[in-house]
């Protein structure tokens, strides 16, 4: 079975206070559900439509995994801390 990514892409920056609240229940929600944080931060280097904001990249060991991390109730409470932050999230399947 093919592990699966999410893909977090944020298009606005959070406010400082709201996304250290976000993180203090985000990361054990997706621990929780098996995911592991490979990479966090600013991009480097943007190409073509890339925005130079922040990026998340999230493995989990399949894709109902990863669904179901995202769809959590702990994960919900977690980006409710977020407000109205626009973030582009995407859900995959290795190859």
């Amino acid at each position: 079975m093919p592990n699966a990514y999410i893909m977090v892409m944020y298009r606005s920056s959070p406010e400082p206070t709201s996304f250290g609240q976000y993180g203090e229940l985000a990361i054990p929600a997706v621990h929780a559900e098996g995911g592991r944080i490979l990479a966090h931060g600013m991009p480097a280097k943007t190409y073509e439509a890339g925005m130079n904001e922040r990026v998340t990249l999230i493995e989990f060991d399949s894709l109902e995994q990863a669904i179901s991390a995202r769809e959590s109730a702990a994960y919900l409470a977690a980006l409710a801390k977020l407000g109205d932050v626009v973030r582009d999230v995407r859900v995959i399947e290795g190859s």
